[in-house]
């Protein structure tokens, strides 16, 4: 009897927390308090501009060294995975610290 007793409770419980919430989710949201989407797009132009300064650091480097930098990043799979993603010289300075040469 303390059992089914218990049961109904957290039945009941877990039906008013379930109706709060959708209640709470139902509010309509007008258009000064919504989230502002500035700063979230960005121009073609200025973002053409952006990632051509940030391959320009690659440029300073000669072949040889950003081997030599591949080679170091690979011996770490979480260093190689950011290099795939974000480049050999923001993986490197993540992992390692500044470039020494």
């Amino acid at each position: 009897m303390k059992t089914l007793t218990f049961l109904l409770l957290s039945a009941l419980i877990a039906l008013c927390v379930c109706t709060g919430a959708s209640d709470s989710d139902t509010k309509s949201v007008s258009a000064g308090d919504s989230p502002s989407d500035e700063g979230v797009f960005v121009k073609r132009d200025l973002a053409a501009t952006v990632v051509r300064q940030k391959r320009a650091g690659a440029a300073d480097f000669s072949q040889a060294q950003l081997e030599s930098l591949r080679e170091v990043c690979e011996a770490n799979l979480a260093c190689e995975h950011m290099m795939d993603t974000a480049g050999i010289i923001a993986a490197y300075t993540a992992y390692y610290g500044p470039i020494p040469y």
